[in-house]
């Protein structure tokens, strides 16, 4: 979409009614160019409403994602990360990766309104609208190599569930090895990507992606069941405090995990494991699957299965109801 795209869609946030000459007025424009720039939003999932004689309005209103106010809630952790707010992207990771290279610093953080090619784990699709989700990533360097990350998706979980728990977000759970759950379906999930030497140092972007509302619209491109915050908060939180609430716990656990790895969270990430001791069907990537009761992670974060041949660890697979 283009900036007058982006700025009409601003004035339009309130999900009030809009004439296109009011708007035209404000952005010292013509109505129709007001219609030129509006004509495509509903090809990004934008959902548009246009009634003649009273001009535009958001389907439903939408709350922009604002810099100081993430800012201000991280209070003492701000000075930790350095966040940039892009109104569109094809995929947050992607674009962190494209700067991780170019040597951007620890602790850059980017969040997306409305992401176009949002990618998930093994190759999925993730779906959102604008104002539907909180997608963002972060860039985090550590000194130690690649080989010494094992169990890092799953840390990132547990900081995760310790921000969802401050607004009390009732059922959410994690499952093995990236995704945040409820019973209704996916509330979100964990996407990490690392580059550097097997020995140090190395650099991962950690993605996330949670559902803070599911219209018709988005959910009918989901082929999984979904979940979203709205559904599961008494009253939901607003993006700017979830980001913020997220942050301040990822940088906890990320600086506890590059001086102790995985192991100091195991039991806590068993605690919110929704399929702890649950028969479950592991799905390999050869095509073949293996059946056992979830026994929860090692201390380096590989799936404990009780199978018909003993414990055994696993660190690839995906993980389904038995």
């Amino acid at each position: 979409m283009t900036p007058r795209t982006w700025q009409l869609l601003r004035l339009l946030a309130d999900g009030e009614f809009h004439s296109g000459v009011a708007l035209g007025r404000q952005l010292g424009v013509s109505r129709a160019t007001v219609f030129s720039a509006l004509s495509s939003v509903t090809e990004f999932g934008v959902q548009l409403q246009r009634i003649r004689g009273r001009g535009y309005r958001l389907l439903p209103a939408w709350q922009p994602l604002e810099a100081d106010q993430v800012n201000a809630a991280l209070t003492e952790n701000a000075a930790c990360f350095q966040l940039e707010i892009l109104q569109q992207a094809t995929s947050s990771n992607t674009e962190l990766l494209r700067r991780a290279s170019l040597g951007a610093t620890s602790g850059c953080v980017l969040a997306v309104e409305l992401q176009t090619g949002g990618r998930g784990r093994i190759g999925r699709s993730w779906h959102t609208g604008l104002g539907n989700a909180l997608t963002f990533s972060l860039l985090w360097r550590f000194n130690c190599g690649l080989n010494a990350l094992s169990g890092l998706s799953l840390a990132v979980g547990v900081a995760i569930m310790r921000a969802l728990q401050r607004f009390e977000v009732a059922g959410a759970g994690l499952k093995w090895p990236n995704d945040i759950l409820s019973s209704d379906g996916k509330l979100g999930g964990v996407l990490i990507e690392a580059q550097g030497d097997m020995y140090g140092p190395s650099s991962v972007v950690i993605g996330i992606g949670l559902n803070c509302s599911l219209p018709n619209s988005l959910a009918q491109l989901i082929t999984q069941r979904a979940a979203s915050l709205d559904q599961l908060c008494s009253r939901a939180p607003d993006r700017a405090q979830l980001l913020a609430a997220i942050l301040q716990d990822l940088a906890g656990v990320l600086q506890q995990f590059s001086s102790s790895g995985f192991a100091g969270f195991q039991e806590e990430w068993q605690r919110y494991h929704l399929q702890q001791n649950l028969p479950v069907r592991l799905a390999m990537p050869d095509g073949s699957s293996v059946n056992g009761i979830a026994l929860g992670v090692s201390d380096s974060g590989e799936l404990r299965l009780a199978t018909a041949d003993g414990v055994r660890l696993f660190n690839s697979g995906e993980v389904g109801a038995c």
